[in-house]
């Protein structure tokens, strides 16, 4: 049941079968699917008459009560059965090689169709697979797409009976989550046979904010919950999982901690620094496998070298060292409404200028003193309000308002690419940390060429996206993905101020500044930093970089190298030095050096979007071709080898096995619109769905050959396959975002109106002052409230600000969220001020207002 949140469900396969239990979180992700070439068995063919008679004649059925729809439908039944799974796992710091080998077993009564589907998590690649079963072996290979043949009667035809493509497509757009897959189709499976699958990849790990390392097993690589649950009463799993985990660090392996059963921790080198560990026993079937590894003297920086491959050519990315390399700085909390560095730059679009200004008045009241910005409004001009960032005050501020358009009636030509080349082209104030803050109404035209633009320059800045239209999401999520930020689409004017502040507050967090680093190497060695390295690294944040050392050593006698970092905090330099070996050890399972391929592909692609020429995009091809890590410019196809071999007579021959092509590519899985339409419990009928991909097969189907017809008649005269897509420009479902809900908090216009009123008074250091607006929007006449300001208040700024931020609290339901920062600000300029009068003031204020505010608001 694809696509559909539910409770446990109650389906058979055919009259007669024993009921199944379908577990809710089931879907396609990690499992092998099976289908069935006799389709979907009804019971009542006159159920489907009645519910589907709409399609007319676009469905049939045969004497069984099988139903099906043309030549396109393969129905998604039920998964073939994973017997084993053997997996191998070696974890270098923060990055590990899977190796896993899967034996499943078709124990139903048909000869199926079966699809093997993994999924890939957004730091994970995979390098190697094949599988194999007593008819043939299927083998994943990377290829240039551009050798592809660009018309399809040139293309050898796919293996037969595979419905394999329109399966994919249905995989890709109905599948309830969404990500990326690799999908393989594997031929037929007869009844009782088994397929081995091996896969390798490799993925980095998360940094805990304890310095552990955290792996997680794929679901594929344990699919407790897959489509049957036969023994989730007994908490066992239904196969047999053998786990073997190899853990490496020069700074020595502590401690390994796991939510399931482990062997003791054996160290295999007597400085700790290599060690081993095991699954013991099964472990339960609720939930994933997690690992935590531990290492000694967690640090801002470490680093581990990897041997390159000893049959690569010395120079090459394969055959040369690695120094994997973790920046990890400890950077400690800041104090919400205290001076902080940072440049804030705001890039505005017509739609959010002319129904968004309320968003735009919180944004900029809620910066910090001490921080420098500037506003750019891209369907204007390309150029900012100021020539380049200025200190945030209040002159700068009230002139920053004074300048914003109220609408954007007159358009000029400039559009956002030329904008963000604008602020790339403008210096950046010193020891402050970039920050964009970018809003999209809709898709803008050259998106490859803005994506290219930031990634270019990901390493001076962060992107904080928003967009207001489904079109502009997947773009607002490759922005920030590229540059360690947060994107968010924003549903609702109820919501687009606390979503836009939300992500302000992430902004805020303290930020290391200045990072560089240096390498003191004998002579005849340098090291090239493959990606550069980041100017900034923000509180929370750890970053991995891939560095290789090239050359040949002059001193042979000299072991060791050095490396430094060096950052500033707060104003203070900072410097780490660590050394790490020249001629490291390994297992040569080249985990590094396959993440910094990918790493090396991402920056090569930029220049060859911009058109820096051919030569870009041929390094990441042949990068990509001897990494096995595919990048954008290079695709997957399945080739298929019959495992018996053939005899001819006359003359009798033995001749070679004849390999075809099968589905094989990286699938972007869109994830379902069914399931946010319906609640989790409702019942959904067996073929429901079954009926839905019917119809939209058929549909899907219908409108590509309409619309690929003028492209067949163009294909013999000149048919040239399309560039390749930016890699982050994906389909991204905007109900997936994190920060896209439209209840984030209680909304009441009138309220809104007050809050906006009041914000609008409040100076950029926090304070507000005592007049006539200020009385009006707390509802006290002004006389009374100078009346009423003690005697040992002698600046009437503090008895306001007191006020204002008492009225507040007095309607904390509704501005919480939504005036924390500007709050803050106003309580660290009270403290400043006159901490000595607080209490009376607060007081008197609560009298006053008829509120019960306490004092611990005021820090007090």
């Amino acid at each position: 049941m694809l696509g559909v949140e539910s409770r446990p469900l109650q389906c058979r396969d055919t009259p007669g079968d024993n009921p199944v239990l379908m577990n809710r979180d089931s879907g396609p992700l990690g499992l092998l699917w099976l289908y069935m070439k006799n389709l979907l068995v009804c019971r009542s063919p006159e159920m489907w008459h009645q519910s589907f008679g709409l399609l007319g004649k676009s469905y049939a059925h045969d004497t069984t009560g099988s139903f099906f729809l043309g030549k396109w439908l393969r129905v998604p039944l039920y998964p073939v059965s994973l017997c084993s799974a053997v997996v191998d796992v070696a974890i270098q710091d923060y990055v590990a090689d899977v190796a896993a080998e899967l034996i499943y077993q078709n124990k139903s009564q048909t000869s199926t169709e079966v699809l093997f589907v993994f999924p890939l998590g957004p730091h994970m690649a995979i390098y190697s697979f094949q599988a194999r079963s007593e008819d043939a072996k299927v083998h994943a290979v990377l290829q240039d797409e551009l050798s592809v043949p660009p018309c399809p009667s040139q293309v050898q035809q796919p293996h037969e009976a595979t419905g394999g493509w329109e399966n994919l497509e249905y995989l890709r757009d109905q599948s309830e989550y969404p990500g990326e897959a690799f999908a393989c189709f594997l031929g037929t499976l007869s009844p009782g046979r088994e397929v081995v699958v091996t896969l390798r990849y490799v993925q980095e790990l998360p940094r805990e904010p304890d310095g552990a390392a955290r792996f997680v097993l794929s679901p594929t690589l344990n699919p407790y919950g897959t489509l049957y649950v036969w023994n989730c009463r007994t908490s066992k799993l239904h196969y047999s999982l053998l786990l073997t985990a190899s853990l490496q660090s020069p700074r020595g392996v502590v401690d390994v901690q796991a939510n399931f059963a482990l062997t003791p921790l054996i160290y295999t080198a007597q400085d700790h620094s290599t060690a081993q560990v095991s699954l013991a026993g099964s472990p339960q079937c609720h939930h994933d496998l997690e690992l935590l590894v531990y290492y000694g003297d967690p640090t801002a920086v470490s680093a581990v070298v990897e041997k390159g491959d000893p049959e690569a050519p010395p120079g090459s990315l394969l055959g040369d060292p690695m120094v994997l390399v973790t920046l990890a700085p400890s950077i400690p909390e800041a104090v919400p409404g205290q001076r902080q560095s940072g440049e804030f730059i705001f890039l505005l679009n017509t739609t959010f200028l002319e129904h968004a200004q309320d968003s735009l008045l919180f944004l900029l009241k809620s910066l910090p003193l001490g921080c420098y910005f500037n506003i750019y409004c891209y369907e204007e001009t390309s150029v900012g309000i100021y020539s380049q960032s200025v200190e945030y005050t209040q002159d700068n501020l009230t002139e920053a308002m004074r300048r914003i358009p109220s609408t954007g009636s007159s358009l000029g030509d400039s559009n956002l690419l030329e904008t963000l080349r604008s602020v790339y082209n403008t210096p950046r104030p010193h020891r402050h940390p970039r920050q964009l803050f970018i809003f999209m109404a809709g898709l803008p035209p050259d998106v490859e060429a803005i994506a290219a633009e930031v990634c270019r320059h990901r390493n001076s800045h962060r992107c904080f996206s928003f967009c207001f239209s489904e079109d502009s999401a997947a773009l607002a999520m490759a922005l920030a993905k590229e540059t360690g930020g947060e994107a968010a689409y924003v549903s609702s004017d109820s919501s687009r101020s606390l979503v836009v502040l939300k992500c302000l507050k992430q902004a805020l967090k303290p930020a290391a500044e200045g990072v560089s680093l240096s390498w003191t190497l004998p002579r005849g060695l340098e090291v090239e930093v493959l990606g550069g390295t980041p100017q900034s690294i923000f509180q929370g944040q750890h970053n991995l970089l891939y560095a290789q050392i090239h050359g040949q050593a002059q001193d042979t006698t000299v072991a060791k190298g050095v490396m430094t970092l060096q950052y500033s905090l707060d104003g203070q330099d900072v410097t780490y030095t660590i050394e790490f070996p020249l001629c490291p050890q390994g297992d040569g399972r080249l985990a590094g050096h396959r993440l910094a391929a990918r790493c090396l592909m991402k920056r090569l692609l930029p220049e060859s979007v911009s058109g820096s020429g051919e030569e870009p995009r041929h390094r990441a091809v042949e990068i990509s071709l001897t990494s096995g890590i595919i990048c954008p410019f290079t695709s997957y196809v399945g080739v298929r080898t019959p495992q018996r071999v053939t005899w001819y007579q006359r003359p009798l021959a033995l001749l070679p096995p004849r390999q075809s092509l099968i589905p094989c590519q990286i699938v972007e899985l869109r994830g379902s619109r069914i399931s946010s339409c319906y609640p989790k419990s409702i019942w959904v009928p067996p073929g429901w769905l079954t009926a839905v991909r019917a119809s939209w097969l058929a549909l899907r189907q219908l409108t590509h050959d309409i619309a690929a017809l003028p492209q067949r008649r163009a294909c013999s005269k000149a048919c040239k396959p399309p560039p390749p897509l930016f890699s982050s420009l994906k389909y991204v479902d905007p109900m997936e975002f994190g920060l896209c809900s439209s209840t984030l908090w209680r909304w009441c216009p009138e309220a809104a109106a007050k809050c906006q009123e009041l914000v609008a008074l409040q100076n950029a250091d926090g304070s507000w002052a005592l007049s006539s607006g200020l009385a009006s929007v707390l509802e006290v006449d002004e006389d009374e409230i100078k009346g009423k300001m003690p005697d040992e208040v002698m600046e009437p700024s503090i008895w306001a600000t007191v006020m204002a931020v008492t009225w507040l609290h007095r309607h904390d339901e509704y501005y919480q969220d939504l005036c924390e920062l500007l709050e803050a600000k106003a309580v660290t300029w009270l403290c400043s001020q006159a901490v000595s009068q607080l209490d009376k003031c607060l007081e008197t204020a609560n009298t006053l207002l008829g509120s019960s505010v306490k004092p611990s608001v005021f820090r007090l």
